[in-house]
């Protein structure tokens, strides 16, 4: 008896061993977590944020929240100094309970703050900027123009550019727009929001908030550059997109604004200029460019090979210089779309090498209900890709594309290329 029961002591006192350690190990894990979780945090708030421009909202920076821990706007310290003791206190505070239900703030009467640049210029200054600037009889003008014409108007666009050589950034500040037409019959109004590139390299495309039911938004964004050298100012040129969003189908181009920036003078501060927004300039279809295919009909496996091989001769985008293609490869059966495939984007060049394979399994025997339509879309990140060109190849293709499938139709299990015209998307 007296055995058993110095084992039955030994297994008690077992559970209470396993629990000191247990106690240990969490304690362990919990403390190892936390220290894991505060050099993380330390580590991202001494990291700089890798954004290329700074977007400000309304007088409020929106991203990112400090670039190196300083002001982002505004001269040298003691200009600052001085801001800040004619400025409220409360200047930049915005009032979240005032917003209206699509989270916007009330429309206020602007009152315009001329820079110190703008204070000293001399009346043979403003003379000579009187034209890019708004004046009361230039808006006078507006309002008296007939309704036939203000049917062809598309409104117009406020902005001012600058450059700040301390920073050397390029700001601009798109303010306003007036007049713009009703894109939505049911409503007669607009959603508006404003895309901006940069031109020619496509490098910089930021874009606006929507502002919802209106035909005179009042954005007052601001985009600031940096990087942007002032002596290559001169060959820029900026590119304004006016659209209305469309919460079911593609958004509706309203029209465009092109400034070229040679011999604008920003040494002298801030410039306020406004231009007339005009219709889109569509590219013309004299030529969609050509697309080399090679394809392969395998009719022992049933599949059919398809290579894109390269693209030459592709037409300029509208304003933007050259386009940055790819191809969508959708195959069909009986009029439905079974498969899809696409190649990767080539940028900026006007003769693609794509040398890309694609291999389809055919749901019937032959050929004869297949059809293969080949789109060269131009990749662009602000908004939805445009196509090029459109190629369809098939039996009941007319021209090359009808003769390639033929070709590969009485010549299975041989590799057959040919260059094609693109058509009009």
């Amino acid at each position: 008896m007296a055995p058993i029961a110095a084992g039955r002591q030994q297994f008690d006192e077992i559970p209470t061993v396993v629990g000191i350690f247990s106690a240990f190990g969490l304690v362990f894990s919990v403390s190892l977590f936390a220290w894991i979780c505060c050099q993380r945090k330390s580590s991202k708030s001494n990291k700089t944020p890798p954004y290329k421009f700074v977007h400000v909202l309304k007088g409020v920076d929106i991203y990112p929240e400090n670039l190196n821990s300083k002001k982002k706007f505004g001269a040298d310290d003691k200009s600052e100094a001085k801001n800040k003791s004619a400025m409220p206190k409360n200047s930049l505070h915005l009032d979240l309970e005032k917003r209206d239900l699509n989270g916007n703030f009330p429309k206020t009467t602007p009152k315009i703050q001329s820079s110190p640049d703008l204070e000293n210029m001399s009346p043979k200054h403003f003379a000579e900027r009187k034209k890019d600037s708004v004046s009361p009889d230039s808006l006078k003008s507006i309002n008296s123009l007939s309704s036939e014409e203000k049917q062809d108007k598309l409104g117009t666009l406020f902005f001012s550019l600058e450059y700040n050589f301390e920073k050397k950034a390029f700001v601009v500040n798109i303010k306003e727009a007036r007049g713009l037409p009703a894109m939505d019959e049911q409503s007669m109004t607009s959603d508006p929001y404003i895309k901006m590139t940069i031109l020619p390299e496509k490098k910089h495309k930021v874009k606006t908030r929507v502002l919802r039911k209106t035909l005179d938004p009042a954005f007052d964004e601001t985009f600031t550059f940096y990087g942007i050298p002032y002596s290559q100012i001169q060959d820029l040129t900026l590119h304004f997109m006016i659209l209305s969003f469309d919460r079911f189908s593609r958004d509706d181009v309203i029209g465009e604004v092109l400034i070229p920036l040679t011999g604008i003078e920003l040494s002298e501060g801030r410039l306020l200029m406004d231009r007339e927004i005009i219709k889109r300039n569509v590219r013309k279809s004299s030529g969609r460019g050509e697309l080399l295919i090679s394809l392969c009909y395998q009719s022992t496996t049933n599949t059919l090979t398809v290579v894109v091989l390269k693209a030459r001769h592709l037409p300029k985008s509208d304003v933007s210089g050259l386009s940055d293609p790819y191809v969508k490869v959708n195959l069909y059966h009986a009029k439905k779309r079974i498969s899809k495939k696409k190649t990767h984007v080539k940028k900026c060049t006007p003769n693609a090498v794509f040398n890309e394979l694609f291999v389809f399994d055919i749901p019937c025997e032959g050929l004869d209900d297949i059809s293969i339509e080949f789109l060269v879309l131009d990749s662009d990140r602000g908004s939805r890709n445009e196509v090029i060109g459109r190629l369809t190849l098939g039996s009941s293709a007319e021209g090359t594309g009808g003769e390639h499938w033929k070709e590969i139709c009485e010549y299975p299990r041989r590799q057959i290329a040919k260059w094609h015209m693109l058509c009009d998307g």
